[in-house]
């Protein structure tokens, strides 16, 4: 009996088109992207040299000043002042210099070792790939935050917690995402050639899986970067971060909380820088996948 075949439809996602939308379109949002993010980089490298004041010098008289478009705010504090004086502009610059830090320590770390982990567990499988996903399911099951109260609670704070306490919580899902990409890649056509030829496993995941791998990875570090911003805040906002005598966005939320009421700019000023900062790694990450990745621009055509 012969079988009707319906003739295939192609099913319009209700989702995509709002989606595109938050995407990097247009080189005008591509330029201010990448113009918001060079001057996260430029503030975080060079703060000292820009930021207008001292931002640890203390100044009571002047405590607690709005910014300068609120009726008794001064060009002198754009941003206004915290609860001991000190100028909320100068802080913010300080405070992305830890962020940018956190950011170099972290994702080098968590891409290495998740990655080689990865390629690992991908090529040999086995005990190897069942010893190594063991430790991933172990990783995704602990929170974080445990960690750092346990780090806390031994060492000072410090950036290095931080560092520690975030690789720990990040190198899983570099290792997963390798992981399957390596499965699918060591049964290509041009990995079998080299085993043919004679090639042995490590002179193949190098020269031939890895950088396979590369564009996933980039894209995966990325996006990952805006994970780092608000992990590193919120760390040092529940106090297991850094010392809470250094400046952070994380701190002058924590700082400001006190008199959130009267000093709203205390709270809301670091709070939309780390909002700001995700978002445009997040367009950049979206962005730099798009790029990469020749289907998805064969869709967006």
């Amino acid at each position: 009996m012969a079988e009707s075949q319906a003739p295939s439809q192609q099913v319009e996602d209700p989702f995509a088109g709002r989606r595109r939308s938050w995407r990097v379109r247009s080189p005008k949002t591509l330029v201010a992207t990448l113009s918001i993010l060079l001057l996260f980089i430029v503030l975080g490298l060079f703060g000292p040299h820009i930021a207008p004041e001292d931002p640890f010098q203390l100044n009571l008289v002047g405590r607690l000043q709005p910014p300068f478009f609120e009726a008794e705010g001064s060009l002198d504090h754009p941003l206004g002042t915290d609860d001991l004086g000190r100028d909320t502009l100068s802080r913010l610059i300080y405070g992305a210099r830890i962020s940018l830090l956190a950011i170099v320590m972290v994702i080098p770390l968590a891409t290495v070792i998740g990655s080689i982990l990865g390629i690992l567990a991908g090529w040999f499988g086995g005990w190897t790939s069942r010893v190594i996903m063991a430790l991933v399911d172990l990783q995704l099951a602990m929170p974080a935050i445990l960690i750092a109260v346990f780090l806390r609670a031994i060492w000072e704070p410090s950036l290095s917690n931080v560092v520690i306490v975030l690789v720990f919580a990040l190198w899983a899902t570099f290792a997963r995402l390798v992981r399957g990409e390596t499965l699918g890649l060591k049964e290509r056509e041009f990995v079998l050639a080299a085993r043919t030829i004679g090639a042995n496993d490590l002179r193949i995941m190098v020269r031939h899986v890895l950088p396979s791998l590369v564009n996933s990875i980039v894209i995966l570090a990325t996006l990952n970067v805006a994970t780092v911003v608000i992990a590193e805040a919120g760390l040092s906002f529940l106090g297991v971060g850094i010392p809470q005598d250094s400046i952070s966005w994380g701190i002058m939320i924590s700082q400001g909380r006190g008199v959130i009421v009267t000093a709203w700019w205390l709270v809301t000023v670091p709070g939309i820088a780390i909002i700001v900062v995700s978002l445009v790694v997040n367009l950049f990450g979206d962005w730099l996948r798009d790029f990469l990745d020749p289907q998805l621009r064969n869709i967006q055509r």
